[in-house]
């Protein structure tokens, strides 16, 4: 997959706005500020491709990036309390809208902070990740701001924790120092390569 070949498509507020699925889609999801647009940026090696902000919580919409093979889709971050109760319940609406859905799905990677244990949130999402039969992946992310020893450990935490077994991938990523980025880029051409 070639991933300097990458633009953006666009953004939705709402899912009844979602265009038809046609390509094979890898679906980025996970509590705001847990890295999903310096993730994706890293992962196509473009610095502005996906808007990071040092206000989490930014991330309102659901937002399209299209390549030759796949769409990337970047959604809401959740769990961000600073925002109103008709803003979490469009953000719900907008990521479950998006879920239920009859798409192309190759894809979810499940963005967790390795640095803390998973949040009921998380938990919630894996659960109907794996209730639906949803492919995915658990994407630990902010790597760098551990030990590899401690890394490890707290990997084998998060998989206890979420009761997943040793066929989940659970790449160890870092956006600063570009680890694990090669393994979640092999991860979702295998992926989108069984979805076509």
């Amino acid at each position: 997959m070639n991933y300097h070949d990458v633009s953006f498509e666009r953004s939705f507020g709402v899912s009844s706005q979602l265009t038809p699925s046609t390509l094979p889609e890898v679906a980025f999801a996970g509590r705001s500020n847990v890295g999903k647009s310096s993730l994706l940026n890293k992962l196509f090696n473009r610095k502005g491709l996906a808007k990071v902000s040092s206000t989490p919580g930014k991330t309102a919409t659901i937002n399209f990036f299209c390549t030759a093979e796949a769409r990337f889709v970047d959604l809401p971050g959740y769990g961000y309390a600073r925002v109103s109760k008709t803003e979490h319940e469009r953000w719900a609406e907008l990521i479950e809208g998006y879920f239920n859905q009859d798409r192309r799905f190759a894809l979810v990677c499940s963005l967790i902070d390795i640095r803390h244990p998973a949040s009921k949130l998380d938990e919630n999402m894996v659960s109907f990740l794996q209730q639906a039969g949803l492919p995915f992946v658990i994407v630990l992310t902010k790597g760098d701001k551990l030990s590899r020893q401690k890394c490890a450990a707290a990997r084998e935490a998060l998989r206890k924790q979420l009761g997943l077994g040793p066929d989940v991938a659970m790449p160890i990523t870092s956006s600063l120092k570009v680890t694990g980025i090669d393994e979640l880029r092999r991860l979702i051409e295998r992926a989108v390569a069984d979805c076509s």
